[in-house]
């Protein structure tokens, strides 16, 4: 991936010197910046995920149905009744 930015950075320098103006983006560049992008992306939703399996696994806080039925599924075990 780093070649990738390297040579995106270098075509970018080369447009600049050309004179061509530096708000555009090529194709290049924004599907490195969108991949970069959806990366920090993902990692802050697994970093809040993981936070959140930590917080339930403590009982900090509350679970919602779905989680309860994931760590503690015999409360909807209905054979008891």
């Amino acid at each position: 991936m780093g070649a990738e930015i390297e040579a995106a950075e270098e075509k970018h320098a080369e447009e600049r010197s050309r004179n061509i103006s530096t708000t555009t983006l090529s194709q290049d560049q924004f599907l490195i910046w969108k991949r970069q992008k959806d990366e920090a992306a993902s990692a802050r939703k697994s970093e809040a995920s993981r936070k959140r399996a930590e917080d339930i696994a403590a009982g900090t806080v509350q679970m919602n149905g779905r989680e309860l039925f994931v760590h503690e599924p015999w409360v909807f075990d209905n054979t008891l009744y």
